[in-house]
């Protein structure tokens, strides 16, 4: 059965999230009927993650499996986008190992968190305005204590279709860039995975670290197992500032040799 990886880019503030949902609208769901209505039958498909409510991304991956042979890919991505709301742009296809899971396969996910430290006139629904004042350093200083391996047990919200899901979770790398020629604060998160709320509730962390609330020591002890009880899900920050930006794979998409 050819398998296809899609490269998609949405702006997830008119859908429930990424995942199909029943009685709501859904990227994948919205995606679904493009592909299915072009191919004209029921499809496999899959993405690499779910974003919440309001998330957006610029570098979600999905895997297509359909019956259909010799399909075009660039015929297919552009009637595929033609069928597609504006809000939601597939970037690229291509061909693809049959064993190809877009999930499964991920070694990484990279989101990104935008926080703006002015009023925007245009990017209000892609950024949290911060209108206190934020300390840079102590920021920085704090990220760099959330990556390696630890337990997040205390920034999950718990998740009803994963109870037995692992709250220990492997951070690559967070870090912090300022542009102040746009007024942006990017926090980027790469790890191998995430638990839910989770990449939201450590940005809200590290707000509340800028803004002199909480001290990177106590960030740090709240991945201890002895952590305190604290408010973290208050200071979750709000969906409209997240993306998930990349996802990197083990294995690289090969294109199949034709016959």
């Amino acid at each position: 059965m050819p398998t296809w990886k899609l490269t998609l880019e949405y702006d997830g503030s008119r859908y429930s999230g990424w995942q199909e949902q029943h009685n709501a609208r859904t990227v994948m769901g919205e995606l679904r009927v493009a592909l299915e209505r072009f191919l004209g039958e029921r499809v496999e498909l899959m993405g690499s993650g779910r974003t919440d409510a309001g998330v957006h991304a610029t570098g979600q991956v999905a895997h297509l499996r359909s019956s259909r042979q010799n399909v075009d890919p660039a015929n297919l991505l552009a009637r595929v986008n033609d069928a597609l709301p504006h809000d939601i742009a597939v970037l690229d296809i291509a061909s693809a190992p049959a064993s190809f899971h877009a999930r499964h396969d991920a070694a990484s996910r990279t989101y990104l968190y935008r926080i703006s430290r002015r009023k925007t006139a245009f990017e209000k629904k892609f950024v949290w305005w911060i209108k206190d004042p934020l300390d840079l350093a102590a920021m920085e200083h704090a990220a760099k204590l959330l990556e390696g391996r630890h337990d997040f047990a205390r920034f999950r919200q718990a998740d009803p279709r994963k109870e037995d899901e692992s709250s220990v979770v492997d951070i690559e790398a967070v870090t912090i860039e300022e542009q102040p020629a746009r007024g942006l604060i990017l926090v980027r998160i790469t790890a191998s995975h995430y638990v839910w709320r989770m990449v939201r509730r450590l940005v809200g962390a590290l707000v509340q670290v800028g803004k002199g609330a909480l001290t990177p020591a106590a960030l740090e002890a709240l991945l201890q197992p002895e952590a305190p009880e604290v408010p973290v899900a208050e200071w979750t920050a709000p969906a409209a500032g997240l993306f998930l930006e990349s996802v990197r794979y083990r294995t690289a998409a090969r294109p199949k040799r034709r016959p």
